[in-house]
C-alpha cells in the first residue's frame, strides 16, 4: 500500500479542514486590502501609487519567500512553517493600522505581510494535500484547497468591509491581524513534509531546480503563470477603486469582491475535476482566452451596478481556477519529493505578475487619472497566455518516465 493511501485512511479530513480554515483566513484577510487604498491614500494625501506599491511589494516578496517556504515545508514540515507564517502576517497586519509614512507602509503591507503570507499560504497547504491523497483524487483535494482561499474572499471581505464602515481603517486593520492569528492553532493538523528519497534517488533539491528549469513545459507554465498574477493583482487591489472613479457606492466594490469569490469556489471545483479527467494545458489554455473576453467585454460596455457583479462572477469561475492544474502539472512533471518548492518557484512568477499588475495600476493612474490602459494590457496578456499553455506537454521528465518504466 502507497504512503498516499495510508494517509487517506488515517483523519485526512482533519488536515483538509484545517487547510481549509487556513485557506480561507490566509487568502480572505488579504483580499480585503484593496478596500483600504482609497482611505489610507486620502487620509495621509499619498496619490494611489504609495500603497499600490506597498501591495505590489508584498506581492513580490510573497513570490520571493515562496519557494524558500517551500523547501523549508518539505524539509521540516507544512505545520511549523504555516505557524510561523500566521505570527509574521498578523504582525504585518497590524503594523499597517501605525504607518503613517511610505517607508512604513512598504515595510509592514509589503515585506512583513509578504514573508507572512508566503509561509502561511494555499501553496503550502496544497503541497500538504498533494502528499496525503491518492494521486486519483489530488486534482480534486488541489480543487478543493484552493476553493478555500475563495470562500475566504466571499466571507471576509464583507467582513472587513463592515469593520471599516463601523470602526474606521485603522480598528479594521487591528481585527483582521486578530484574525489572522488563528492561522496558528489550525496549522497544529497541517502535517507532512516532502517524500524520503526512494532507492536510487539521490537529487538534492539544487538538482531539481536545475531539471526544472532545463523542462521547457515548466517554464512556459511559470510565464502563464505570471498573468494569473497580473490579473489577479491588479483586479482586487483597485477594482473597488476603479467602481467608485464611476460614481458608483463603495459597497458595489466590496460586494464585487465578494462575488469573485464566491464563484470561483465552483470554479476551483470544476478545474480541479477537469484537470482529473482531460487535459490540464487545454483547461488552462480556455481559462486565460475566457478571462481575455470577459475583461474586453467589462471595459466597452457601459459600467453599472449590474454589469460589475456579472463581470466578477464571470472573473470568479476563472479567478484561481488555474491553480489547481497548475499546480498538479508541476506534480505530474516532477513527482511529489520537491513539490513546494517547485510549485513555490512557479508561484514567484505569478507573483512578479501581480507586482506588476498592482504597481502599473496605482502608477498609471497617477498619471492619467484612469486604469483603461491597464485593462487592454490584462486582455494582450490574457490572450498570449492562452497560446503558450498550448505547446505544454503533460508527461513527466525523463528521470521519472525511465523510473517509472523500470
Amino acid at each position: 500500500m502507497t504512503d498516499a493511501s495510508k494517509s487517506w485512511q488515517r483523519p485526512v479530513w482533519l488536515l483538509i479542514v484545517c487547510g481549509c480554515l487556513i485557506g480561507v483566513i490566509s487568502f480572505g484577510a488579504r483580499a480585503n486590502f484593496g478596500l483600504f487604498l482609497a482611505p489610507i491614500s486620502a487620509e495621509y494625501g499619498w496619490g494611489r501609487e504609495v500603497f499600490a506599491l506597498s501591495i505590489a511589494i508584498q506581492n513580490l516578496v510573497w513570490g520571493m519567500a515562496s519557494p524558500v517556504a517551500g523547501a523549508l515545508a518539505d524539509k521540516y514540515g507544512s505545520g511549523r512553517v504555516l505557524a510561523g507564517g500566521g505570527v509574521v502576517y498578523a504582525a504585518g497586519v497590524a503594523l499597517m493600522a501605525y504607518s503613517s509614512a511610505p517607508i512604513l507602509m512598504h515595510l509592514a503591507a509589503g515585506v512583513l505581510v509578504g514573508l507572512g503570507v508566503a509561509a502561511a499560504s494555499f501553496a503550502i497547504v496544497l503541497a500538504a494535500f498533494g502528499r496525503a491523497v491518492t494521486p486519483e483524487k489530488r486534482s480534486l483535494a488541489l480543487g478543493l484547497g484552493t476553493a478555500s482561499g475563495s470562500l475566504g474572499q466571499f466571507v471576509l471581505v464583507p467582513v472587513g468591509q463592515a469593520f471599516l464602515s463601523a470602526y474606521g481603517w485603522h480598528t479594521a486593520l487591528l481585527l483582521i491581524a486578530m484574525i489572522v492569528l488563528l492561522v496558528i492553532p489550525l496549522s497544529a493538523a497541517v502535517t507532512g513534509k516532502g517524500s524520503p528519497a526512494g532507492a536510487g534517488d539521490t537529487q538534492t533539491i539544487r538538482q531539481a531546480y536545475g531539471e526544472a528549469l532545463r523542462y521547457r513545459s515548466y517554464v512556459l507554465l511559470v510565464f502563464g503563470f505570471f498573468v494569473c498574477g497580473f490579473h489577479v493583482g491588479f483586479i482586487q487591489v483597485h477594482l473597488p477603486a476603479y467602481i467608485t472613479d464611476q460614481q458608483l457606492p463603495g459597497y458595489v466594490g466590496a460586494n464585487a469582491l465578494a462575488i469573485v469569490g464566491l464563484f470561483n469556489i465552483g470554479g476551483s471545483f470544476l478545474s480541479g475535476y477537469l484537470g482529473g479527467r482531460y487535459s490540464k494545458r487545454i483547461t488552462l489554455s480556455g481559462i486565460y482566452f475566457l478571462r481575455a473576453v470577459a475583461i474586453a467585454a467589462f471595459v466597452l460596455v457601459p459600467i453599472s451596478e449590474w454589469s460589475v457583479y456579472l463581470f466578477a462572477a464571470a472573473m470568479g469561475v476563472l479567478w484561481l481556477s488555474t491553480v489547481p492544474l497548475t499546480s498538479g502539472l508541476v506534480a505530474q512533471f516532477f513527482g511529489l519529493r520537491y513539490m513546494a518548492t517547485l510549485f513555490g518557484f512557479v508561484f514567484f512568477g505569478h507573483q512578479v505578475g501581480a507586482f506588476l499588475g498592482v504597481w502599473l495600476g496605482g502608477k498609471l493612474y497617477d498619471v492619467s487619472q484612469s486604469y483603461q490602459v491597464v485593462w487592454w494590457i490584462g486582455v494582450a496578456l490574457g490572450v498570449f497566455a492562452g497560446l503558450i499553455h498550448l505547446p505544454i506537454r503533460e508527461q513527466p521528465v525523463a528521470r521519472l518516465a525511465t523510473a517509472g518504466q523500470a
